[in-house]
This record gives C-alpha cells, sequence and structure tokens, in this order.
C-alpha cells in the first residue's frame, strides 16, 4: 500500500500579497525537493477545475501528495527545507481549529481525487483516527516525528 495526505491551510493574507508570494515562491522549491525525494510517488501538478475542487471559492489551499511509505513523507516532513516553510506557517496561515491534515492508505497507481480526500478528511472529523482517515499519532512506528515536530 501507498500513502496518501492532504493538507490544507487557511490564508490570513491575501494570496496575491507580497508575503504570499515569498510563500508561494518557497512552495515552487519545496515542492522540487518533494519530487527529487525517496519514496515520492505523486501529486497533482495541473489545476483542478473548480468544478472537481471541493474548497474552490473558499479561503483555503490545498496540497495533496503520495508517497511509498510514511517515513518517506516523514523525512521530507522534518528533514528537508519543507520543515523551514513550515515553521514559518503563521506568516501566512490561521492556527486552524480542527483537522487540516490527514493520511490514509491507497493502491499503489491509485490517484486520489480532491473529492476522495476531503471526504477522509471530513471522516477524521467525524470519527477521529481511524484506519481510514489518520494523522501521525495512528501509526505506531513513527516516533521520531514527535521530537522534530515544529510549532
Amino acid at each position: 500500500m501507498h500513502l496518501a495526505e492532504l493538507n490544507i491551510a487557511e490564508w490570513t493574507v491575501s494570496p496575491e500579497s507580497e508575503a504570499a508570494r515569498s510563500f508561494f515562491g518557497a512552495l515552487d522549491r519545496v515542492n522540487a525537493v518533494a519530487e527529487r525525494s525517496p519514496g515520492f510517488v505523486w501529486r497533482p501538478v495541473n489545476p483542478v477545475p473548480a468544478s472537481r475542487d471541493p474548497w474552490a471559492g473558499s479561503n483555503v489551499i490545498v496540497n495533496m501528495s503520495v508517497w511509498e511509505t510514511p517515513e518517506h513523507l516523514e523525512h521530507f516532513v522534518w528533514n528537508t527545507a519543507h520543515r523551514a516553510i513550515y515553521r514559518r506557517k503563521a506568516e501566512w496561515f490561521s492556527a486552524m481549529r480542527m483537522a487540516h491534515f490527514v493520511m490514509w492508505w491507497i493502491e499503489p497507481g491509485h490517484r486520489p481525487t480532491l473529492q476522495e480526500a476531503k471526504a477522509r478528511l471530513d471522516h477524521l472529523h467525524e470519527h477521529g483516527q481511524t484506519d481510514t482517515a489518520f494523522g501521525w499519532e495512528h501509526l505506531p512506528h513513527v516516533k521520531l516525528w514527535q521530537s522534530q515536530r515544529c510549532g
């Protein structure tokens, strides 16, 4: 099985602002690092039509990707350029009061849709962590994350 992840964030600055430009400049570099990282499988690179984006028209930015294992994702999140951007998230995004990150298992070769990802996030909100939708804490072998977590 491969691991899919979704992360959403709510803007506190305008996506057209100078502050957002610094985020988008960093985002391009971070995405390039992700794509070269061991265990990276896929991320959507073309804009999703608004009719297929469950967050269209909202103040939310969406990130989704697929990884071979949780360890690969964990390494990318906490041991690459991603970590520095994560530390700066308060410059661009509000602290969300509900779950904004979810993971779930998929068959190799499957490319999740945003609707599927939203259903997983909704499942996490409604039922807590289950094998259907979960966060880092649901993965017993991921211990390093707790000591490296920022913010």
